[in-house]
């Protein structure tokens, strides 16, 4: 690959094929490679239009007649936990997550089988051997970081780390927020609603980190995989016009957010 094409970035348009979200829909993705020295700004650029990193790939929904896939983002200083939400909180308080190198390990790879396995048999990623594991993982050019998520051990006051892995996040750190790429969990775990118990907590990681954003991905209304994201609220949502904020009462205001 020449210097040229590492800095300039090529964008791709990837065949029709059915929408995994919305039945009897296709879709179609925009795509681009995220290599050389300036990755890192480059995903920055894209994810504030939109895009989502997978690997060294950034991509985004490119549907001929459908604009269901928003992408949106939690304003992490105005964000309030419902009642439901604390109840998942204080669910979790034996929890200790801790930030990692984005390097893969054999144990999480276990409870990413085991996720994959019990909630997503018939996906696209259900084949992943650990091989893809680690690729997914280590295939990065930007700032990617590791959350483990373990229950809590007699110790973990002192040595920050707990015990048995419960979950996981894949996270970039941009320069206005955190984007949480993919996680998972121990499927044995489900009551603990250990997804949105990550969310919760990459909110607080933000603010802490004094970055004002969590990309979450795209919001779907109607779907059962990715409706669940319109409840972190308030939020941003990106629309033709830019990122239009949402409260807490559901409904979008008029004028785009920088």
């Amino acid at each position: 690959m020449t210097q040229h094409s590492r800095d300039t970035p090529q964008f791709y348009l990837t065949a029709p094929s059915p929408c995994p979200y919305l039945p009897g829909r296709h879709e179609r993705k925009v795509f681009t490679h995220l290599v050389g020295d300036k990755a890192g700004e480059l995903n920055d650029l894209l994810t504030h239009g939109g895009f989502r990193r997978s690997q060294s790939i950034a991509y985004r929904p490119a549907c001929d007649q459908c604009r269901a896939c928003v992408s949106v983002r939690v304003i992490a200083n105005e964000f309030r936990p419902s009642r439901n939400f604390r109840k998942i909180l204080a669910r979790n308080t034996d929890i200790v997550g801790e930030q990692r190198s984005a390097v893969p390990t054999s144990e999480q790879y276990s409870v990413f089988r085991a996720y994959l396995d019990q909630r997503h048999r018939h996906g696209g990623m259900a084949d992943m051997t650990v091989l893809d594991y680690a690729m997914m993982v280590e295939d990065s050019h930007v700032e990617t970081r590791i959350v483990e998520y373990r229950r809590r051990g007699v110790d973990s006051g002192i040595t920050g780390r707990g015990q048995e892995l419960l979950a996981v996040a894949l996270t970039d750190v941009l320069s206005d927020g955190l984007s949480m790429v993919y996680s998972f969990f121990e499927p044995s775990e489900e009551s603990r609603s250990l997804g949105t118990f990550m969310i919760l907590d990459h909110i607080t990681r933000a603010r802490r980190q004094g970055l004002p954003y969590v990309y979450l991905g795209y919001w779907i209304e109607g779907s059962k995989k990715m409706d669940y994201k319109g409840r972190f609220l308030p939020q941003q949502r990106l629309a033709p016009s830019g990122w239009l904020r949402v409260d807490v009462s559901g409904e979008a205001l008029s004028e785009p957010q920088d």
